[in-house]
């Protein structure tokens, strides 16, 4: 099979390739990038004229809920919403039922891979068993079965021997620790962040502490037993200027941003409505601007979503019943030109680095680049194009998301994945 792209502006962060050239593909991998490809022989030519050519996105932090909890959503809705959203690898946390906690999980989870995903699956298992936070599971059989990285998502493990001892197997199996961080003890029954809103609405809030107390102690934890980290959703000012701290001390230490966290603050939240309900939640402005200049400096090094679909029903709730999570995958590109690259605090380039390059490097997959010879995994997008978030056209199955309506800029038009296009804009209309 061959495949031209034409005419697209490439951008590549591995190479700071930035300029419009003609793509070749082969069967799946990149065979030439030149100013202009004539070959007669071509099953197919995709025409990018205006339009950027980027490493297709990678996202360390998904929730697509297979097994058990299919109604919100499965391996094969979350891939169809990656690709719709310019994603070509997904971390899936292991917060499952049953959960991913073992080889024989992780194989279930790469078979699933290949029957019905759109997208890479980059599997990630749990650091207990069942996250009960007490016994850790078995880590190297998960590395051998293919895991790239643990984590507890969804809660910390409180126990801190038991972390430290997974932590210690991380490093021994060449796996990321990726992090959730909340003091369940500090929580105290929150639901929004703490402040002058979460009163007026008469809620529960959620304090900083909550997060920095914990961010703390696993940037020390890492750097003593030499486990890789990776801090997930950061969210707070002092989460930031720790990581900054930790980095300058030469710590293996990177951190992440949710684009709901960058674009609204606890502000903005209009009433008692549960699709501004996440963990952790909108922030202060003081910390959303912390956060912005945190991902202009280079101190933050990825855009995730942690997209977490929940059922329309569970999310009609108010704030108090209603489970954490918002939708993410199919809003992150534009939220991120919108927000980041619109008001100057990202280039373009810089996008594609937090949203591909170093997402890549940081979970240890040969991906991310437009280099000749590596898979043809590709998004082409319009970061001028404006219109407003609809829900009802997501491929996901949540739903439940605070930015329906939004204007945005920035429209994904085709995602390739080794070579084969897995979603097609001008095809969907």
């Amino acid at each position: 099979m061959k495949t031209i792209i034409k005419k697209g502006h490439i951008l590549n962060p591995s190479t700071k390739m930035d300029k419009v050239a003609d793509i070749l593909i082969v069967d799946g991998i990149i065979e030439k990038i030149e100013d202009e490809i004539n070959d007669a022989d071509i099953d197919q030519v995709i025409m990018a004229e205006g339009r950027y050519v980027m490493p297709g996105f990678i996202d360390l932090h998904v929730h697509f809920r297979e097994p058990g909890f299919e109604y919100k959503e499965t391996i094969e809705t979350g891939s169809r919403s990656a690709a719709r959203g310019g994603y070509t690898s997904v971390c899936p946390m292991p917060n499952t039922n049953p959960v991913i906690d073992s080889k024989e999980m992780i194989e279930w989870l790469s078979k699933k891979e290949k029957e019905e995903s759109l997208v890479h699956i980059l599997p990630v298992g749990a650091i207990t068993k069942g996250q009960n936070g007490t016994d850790l599971a078995d880590i190297k059989g998960m590395a051998q079965a293919g895991a790239k990285a643990i984590s507890e998502d969804g809660k910390s493990v409180m126990d801190v021997n038991v972390y430290v001892e997974g932590m210690k197997q991380a490093k021994e199996s060449n796996l990321v620790v990726l992090a959730h961080c909340e003091d369940k003890n500090l929580v105290r029954g929150g639901v929004m962040n703490a402040g002058k809103k979460s009163q007026e609405l008469g809620l529960k809030g959620i304090t900083n502490a909550v997060e920095d107390v914990i961010t703390a102690r696993d940037i020390f934890l890492a750097n003593e037993t030499g486990a890789k980290l990776h801090l997930c959703h950061c969210s707070t000012k002092d989460s930031v200027a720790l990581i900054e701290l930790a980095k300058k001390a030469g710590y293996q230490v990177s951190g992440e941003v949710c684009p709901h966290h960058f674009t609204l603050c606890d502000e903005d939240i209009p009433c008692d409505d549960s699709n501004y309900k996440m963990n952790p939640p909108l922030r202060s402005k003081e910390d959303v601007l912390a956060l912005k200049n945190g991902l202009k400096s280079g101190i933050m090094d990825v855009i995730s979503t942690d997209h977490a679909p929940h059922g329309a029903e569970e999310k009609s709730k108010s704030m108090v019943d209603s489970p954490f999570g918002i939708v993410g995958l199919e809003t992150a590109f534009c939220l991120t030109v919108t927000e980041l690259v619109e008001q100057g605090y990202l280039t373009k380039m810089e996008l594609v680095e937090k949203m591909s390059y170093n997402p890549s490097r940081i979970i240890g997959i040969d991906k991310g680049q437009i280099v000749e010879g590596k898979v043809a995994d590709l998004v082409i997008a319009d970061f001028e194009e404006e219109y407003l978030i609809d829900v009802n056209t997501f491929a996901s199955k949540g739903k439940n998301t605070p930015f329906h309506g939004k204007k945005v800029k920035g429209r994904i038009y085709q995602t390739i994945v080794a070579g084969k296009v897995v979603y097609d804009y001008d095809k969907e209309q």
